[in-house]
This record gives structure tokens, sequence and C-alpha cells, in this order.
């Protein structure tokens, strides 16, 4: 437990005291609601830096992250951020629309992850509008960036309610064909980010049937299997650690790092994931209609900066991205809708999460 008072004023004078990306500062916005809960976003990223949850003892942070803007830069867990524009994995970098061929950048492995070298976690968004328990980010990609066709304009609200939820809404149009894939990538841990606790240790549901397997480097085999009989089944809750590294496609991953496909006709007022801490004290509901959601258990975390002036290890938070499959791009064939959006369509999405305690 930490005062509430603390996190926030760290975050706001280490985050504001050396200049970001653009050698400008960072701006912070803290939403609040009657609860005490708070929740503290960036400019920089359209990051989702702080959750506090008010519990009957205190408050508790459960998103890991850093406190000081040199961290942030230097960190490559993409922590909390928004990330576009095109969230996951693409093969090679390549893709093509309408015929035409596209090679964008690639940042890992020979593959472009989540945007590539400057998605759009890098980006100074501009706040369009807030209020005491909304705000909302904005950001221009221009035709070309990072080898992406088109200009996309998106935007991202954050609200926060009474009844502890936190709500994030995708908007996003473009004037030519392009891929588009908004997450946010905040890694939760219910214990309290500091706490040193094992996200093995929480409990997890994941409303879905099957997931898709991935080679050494997390490109897709092409094909979506059942988790029936395989360490990758959460229909009903489990420790993550109860079938971890069990099965050969957690191997190269050091544990999970795959997506799941939700039933295109599953009523989206029934949660997708639901986590639940060691103590039970906290319950962290998911709710989307976006067609899949990746798994990560922060299998490659040692190292990445914590607040407390030290390093997280690997497994200290877990992340639930809700978005499209990995790859997308290079497979139509797949039961979701396309990922790519065109001229005259709106992408919107909505990921809400909610905290019982």
């Amino acid at each position: 437990m930490e005062p509430l008072l603390t996190v926030e004023q760290s975050l706001l004078q280490g985050m504001t005291a050396q200049a970001a990306f653009d050698g400008q500062p960072a701006n912070l916005v803290t939403l609040q609601n009657v609860n005490g809960m708070r929740v503290v976003l960036m400019d920089i990223g359209a990051t989702w830096l702080s959750c506090q949850v008010p519990l009957k003892d205190g408050v508790r942070e459960v998103l890991l992250g850093v406190n000081t803007m040199a961290d942030f830069i230097a960190h490559q867990s993409f922590m909390g951020v928004t990330v576009g524009r095109y969230a996951n994995r693409i093969a090679k970098g390549c893709f093509s629309v309408d015929g035409n061929d596209y090679h964008v950048s690639t940042n890992q492995a020979g593959n472009t992850l989540h945007g590539g070298e400057e998605g759009f976690d890098k980006r100074r968004w501009s706040i369009e509008s807030q209020s005491a328990n909304t705000v909302t980010f904005s950001l221009v990609s221009e035709d070309g960036d990072q080898g992406f066709p088109g200009k996309v304009n998106a935007t991202v609200t954050y609200s926060i309610t009474d009844d502890n939820q936190v709500a994030i809404g995708y908007k996003a149009t473009t004037d030519t064909t392009t891929p588009v894939n908004l997450t946010n990538h905040a890694y939760f841990n219910l214990m309290g980010a500091e706490s040193g606790t094992d996200c093995r240790e929480h409990r997890l549901m994941i409303a879905a049937d099957r997931y898709l397997p991935t080679n050494e480097v997390g490109i897709p085999h092409g094909e979506l299997v059942s988790v029936e009989g395989t360490g990758f089944d959460f229909r009903e809750a489990k420790l993550v650690s109860q079938d971890f590294m069990s099965d050969e496609d957690q191997v190269p991953a050091k544990g999970y790092d795959h997506s799941y496909l939700f039933d295109a006709e599953r009523d989206t007022q029934h949660p997708v994931a639901v986590v639940t801490s060691p103590d039970a004290c906290i319950t962290l509901s998911v709710f989307t209609d976006k067609p899949a959601m990746q798994l990560y258990t922060g299998n490659w975390l040692a190292g990445t900066p914590n607040r407390s002036g030290g390093e997280y290890s690997d497994y200290a938070g877990l992340a639930l991205e809700t978005q499209y499959l990995p790859d997308s791009p290079n497979h139509p064939e797949w039961e979701q809708p396309s990922c790519f959006l065109k001229p005259g369509e709106e992408y919107r999405f909505q990921t809400v999460y909610q905290f019982d305690c």
C-alpha cells in the first residue's frame, strides 16, 4: 500500500522533469471518481501511467510502471502505452492492399511489433478535451508513417466511472485503405505493482475456445486451434501457474504470449477475461467488443525499471491486450472482421476494465 498522493506526486514530478521524445515535457492528466479511485494518464503515448484502486485499508497501485521520463524512454516493455498503427506483430513487416505491396518498419526479429520503430507509443498525442472523469487524446499519423499507407486520424478516450470502471474508447478514420489495430499495453498486478508478487499466482478466466499458436518469434502458424486439453484452456478460472509451460507452444515464449479469438456472436455485456488477486481483495473483469485478446504474462520483463528505483522481474505483471489477431493483414481467412480500415469507415471499439473490491 502507498499513500494516494505519494504515487501521484511522484509521477507528476518525475515524468515532467525531463523532456520527452520531442524535446518538450510531458503533460499528465488525473481522473478520479467518488470512491477515491484515480488513474493518471500522459499525452506521450496516450499512456495509462497509474491505476490506484481504493481498498478498506488504503489504495493499491495495480499497474506496472515507471516514475521518470528517462526510464519511460529507456524501457522496452510498452507499459501502459497506446500501441499502433498496428498492435502486435506483422510477419516480416509485409502485407498487400488492393494489389499494392507494402513493407513497413521492422523492429523485432525482422518483424513489425506494435507499429514499428516509432509507433504511436512514442508520439505526443494532443489533449482534445478533459474533465474530472474523462480525457480524449488525438493523433494524426501521416501517409507513409513507418511505411503504412494512408493518413490516419486516431482518438483514444479514457473514462472512469463511479463503479470503478476504466473505459478506453478507440476511434480512427483514414483516407486510404490501411491496417489499423489499436490497444493498450497495461500490465496488471492486482497485489500491487511493487509488491514483488508473481502474476502467475493470480487466478484467470478467459472466455475463448480457440487460441493462435505461434513460432519462436511470435508469428502465427496460420491456424487457430481448440484450447481443449491444453494449458491454454482458461474457460474455467484457474491459477495462471497451473499449466504454465506445460505446452510446447509456450516454450519459445517462456510462457503465455498468445492471442485468443472470441465468439463473434457473444454477449459483449459478459466479460472476456476475469483476473483475481492472490489475496482475493481485487477482481478485474475485462469487457470488449474487439474480436481477440493477447495474453502476455510478462515473460521478458526482467531488467525493466520499476517505480521504486529497482527493476521488475519476469512475470511481474500480466497484459490483456484486446485487439485483432496478430499478422491479420496476411490472414483474411480468419473468422474476424477485416483489420483493414477503408475511407468512409470508422474504426470504433471499446474495452472496459472493471475493478471490484
